[in-house]
C-alpha cells in the first residue's frame, strides 16, 4: 500500500496582526504594532500550498480559529452584546483583546505531535494536540484544534486523536515544532526525536533570557500515549544558549526528512552525544550540519534557514523550500551552495518563496505545516474536502479575497463588524471543507436550536 507524507498547512486567519505576543520570538517582538495585511498573508500561505501540489506532493488544509475569542472574554467576566464586550476589553485590557484575536493557529507545526501507524503499538495514526501553555494567546487553541483534528481524522479504527496534555507547567507541549521523525523512507519504521528545552522535575541547565517552552515530561508523555517503541525514541535537550538567541522551538534550528537531518552546529546541548545516539538507532542517518562560522545563530534566526521544508519529491530527490529571506543572505546562500555541491548530500535542489507576512510574525515555511504520514486507506478515511487541488485552491483564494481585509491594526480588533465578518467567513469555510461544526459560535447555535 502506498505511503506518503501529507503536509497539513494552516490557513492564515482574518485577524492576522502584529502585537508582539510571543516573548522569545525575535521577529514577533521586532514587528510589534506594525500594520498587517491578512489578505496577503493568507494568499502567500495558499501559494505555498499550491506549490507543493505542483511538485507532486499531497497537500491538505487546516482552517483558522474563531477570533476574537468572545467565549474567552465572557469567561473572564465581561458582559453585554458582542459589541459591548469588545469595546470594554479594548478600553480596559487592550493587550488581552490582542491575545484573544491572535491568528497564531496558522502555524500548525504547533497544532499537534503525530505518529504514523507504522510506528505505534496499536497500528493507528496517533495525534496529540499541543497545549501551548507557555503563551496565553496560543493556550486558547487546544480545544478547537482537537475538534478540527477529530473532524478530519474521523475513523476511530485508523486514527486516535488524544486530548491535549494537562495544562500545567510540568507538561508544556509545543507540538511537532519540537519533534522530528527520521526514517530510511516515509513508509519504513521511524525514529522519533523529541527535543525539549527543560526538565520540569529533574532540573538541569536552562536558558537565562527566554523561556524554554517544551518540557521533557511532556515529550515523554506524548511518546507513551502514541505507543512508541522506546528503542526508537530519543529525548534530547536543546542548547539553552540557542533559546536565548531566539530559537524558541527546535524547528528554528533543525529540520529532518526521511534519513536526513539538516541542523545547526549549536542546536543540541550535547551535540556529539545526540548525533551518536541518532546514528546508533538509525544507521542510515545523514546529518548535514551547518557550522556557526558559516551561519551564525543570529543569521539563522533572522533568515529562518532551518524553518524550511525538506521534502522528498515523487522522483526521490530531496528538495528544500526556503523563505525568500534566505536568498538575501550571502552567508546562508554560500552555506546552501556548499551543501548542494556535495555529492554525498541527498538534498538536490532548493527554491525560495515569499512568506513575508508570516515571517514578520516569526513563522517560516515549516511553521505553517503539520506533517502526517498516511497510507492510501488512511488518506481515504480522512475528511475528503481538506485535500488541496486546483479547484479548491481557486475557491479558497476567492474566499480570502471576499472576506479578508488588506490592512489590520490592533485598534481594528474592537470593530464588531470584523467579528461578524469572520464568523460568516468561517461558517462558509467549514462547509467548503466539509468539516461540520467545529467553532464555538457554530456549536452554540446548534445548542440553541
Amino acid at each position: 500500500m502506498s505511503v506518503c507524507e501529507v503536509n497539513f498547512d494552516g490557513l492564515v486567519g482574518p485577524t492576522h496582526h502584529y502585537a508582539g505576543l510571543s516573548w522569545g520570538n525575535v521577529a514577533s517582538a521586532a514587528n510589534a504594532a506594525s500594520r498587517s495585511n491578512p489578505r496577503a498573508a493568507a494568499l502567500q500561505g495558499l501559494a505555498k500550498m499550491r506549490r507543493l501540489t505542483q511538485l507532486g506532493l499531497v497537500q491538505a488544509v487546516l482552517p483558522p480559529q474563531e477570533r476574537p475569542d468572545l467565549a474567552l472574554l465572557r469567561r473572564l467576566g465581561w458582559r453585554g452584546s458582542d459589541a459591548q464586550v469588545l469595546a470594554a476589553v479594548a478600553r480596559e485590557a487592550p493587550r488581552l483583546l490582542a491575545a484573544s484575536s491572535s491568528a497564531a493557529a496558522m502555524w500548525t507545526a504547533n497544532a499537534a505531535t503525530v505518529a504514523p501507524s507504522t510506528d505505534t503499538a496499536d497500528g493507528r495514526v496517533h495525534l496529540t494536540p499541543a497545549n501551548l501553555i507557555d503563551r496565553f494567546h496560543r493556550a486558547l487553541e487546544a480545544a478547537t484544534t482537537t475538534r478540527v483534528l477529530r473532524a478530519i481524522f474521523r475513523d476511530p479504527a485508523r486514527f486516535l486523536v488524544h486530548d491535549a496534555l494537562p495544562a500545567h507547567p510540568w507538561f508544556g507541549d509545543e507540538g511537532a515544532a519540537n519533534h522530528t521523525r527520521l526514517a530510511p523512507a516515509h513508509a519504513a519504521a521511524g525514529l522519533h526525536l523529541f527535543v525539549y528545552g527543560r526538565s520540569a522535575l529533574g532540573g538541569g541547565p536552562a536558558p537565562q533570557r527566554y523561556p524554554a517552552r517544551q518540557t521533557l515530561e511532556a515529550s515523554q508523555a506524548v511518546a507513551r500515549l502514541h505507543g512508541l517503541d522506546p528503542a526508537q525514541t530519543l529525548f534530547v535537550q536543546q542548547n539553552p544558549a540557542v533559546i536565548d538567541a531566539g530559537v524558541f522551538h527546535h524547528d528554528v534550528i533543525g529540520v529532518g526528512n526521511e534519513p536526513v537531518l539538516l541542523v545547526h552546529e549549536d542546536a543540541f546541548l550535547d551535540r556529539a552525544g545526540t548525533l551518536a545516539a541518532l546514528r546508533a538507532r538509525l544507521p542510515s542517518l545523514v546529518a548535514v550540519e551547518i557550522a556557526r562560522d558559516a551561519v551564525p545563530l543570529a543569521e539563522a534566526v533572522r533568515t529562518y534557514l532551518f524553518n524550511s521544508q525538506l521534502l522528498t519529491l515523487p522522483d526521490g530527490r530531496m528538495h528544500l523550500l526556503l523563505p525568500s529571506e534566505c536568498a538575501e543572505s550571502p552567508q546562508v546562500s554560500a552555506a546552501l551552495d556548499a551543501i548542494l555541491a556535495d555529492p554525498a548530500n541527498p538534498i538536490a535542489t532548493r527554491e525560495h518563496l515569499d512568506l513575508h507576512e508570516s515571517m514578520r510574525n516569526g513563522g517560516g515555511p515549516a511553521c505553517l505545516r503539520l506533517r502526517v504520514v498516511l497510507n492510501e486507506a488512511e488518506r481515504a478515511a480522512c475528511a475528503p474536502g481538506i485535500f488541496l487541488d486546483d479547484a479548491l485552491y481557486a475557491r479558497l483564494c476567492a474566499w480570502v479575497q471576499q472576506h479578508y481585509r488588506d490592512r489590520l491594526h490592533e485598534a481594528d480588533l474592537a470593530d464588531p463588524a470584523l467579528l461578524d465578518d469572520n464568523r460568516r467567513a468561517l461558517d462558509e469555510l467549514t462547509r467548503l471543507l466539509g468539516l461540520g461544526a467545529v467553532y464555538p459560535f457554530q456549536l452554540d447555535a446548534g445548542a440553541g436550536a
